[in-house]
């Protein structure tokens, strides 16, 4: 006849075992999970800063189907590990001009004065007034 001990002792390596088979299956079911798939277009948006989404959006309005196709290889060539680091906004429209896509971005110039962002155009009418 099993005494106490022998009882709690089961009773234990019972829960065990339970607790083993549920952390098993919680795994395996967390790993057979499917994980989204990201698109072309949003792999190589994670890629970019500073300006690049500005210059890669121009560029899609003025050559749709040549930046789709780029977008392609672009996310490859990252999914593959083979460009490392951020894209910043000047390397990709020096990489679209060397491939042959010309177009050109709208650009401000502007100084800062006084603690505000002043343009030119203010810059060079404020200069006038004061002579």
């Amino acid at each position: 006849m099993p005494t106490e001990l022998e009882l709690l002792r089961q009773k234990r390596a019972a829960e065990l075992r339970r607790k083993m088979l549920e952390s098993k299956n919680r795994a395996a079911a967390a790993s057979q999970q499917v994980p989204t798939k990201l698109t072309a277009r949003e792999i190589v948006r994670r890629s970019l800063v500073g300006r690049g989404t500005e210059v890669l959006e121009t560029a899609r309005r003025q050559y749709p189907t040549e930046i789709a196709v780029l977008e392609e290889n672009l996310a490859k060539v990252i999914e593959q590990g083979r460009l490392k680091g951020p894209i910043s906004g000047e390397e990709l429209y020096a990489f679209l001009q060397r491939v042959g896509l010309q177009f050109s971005m709208n650009t401000k110039i502007r100084i800062a004065e006084g603690g505000e962002l002043k343009s030119i155009e203010e810059k060079l009418r404020g200069q006038a007034e004061n002579e």
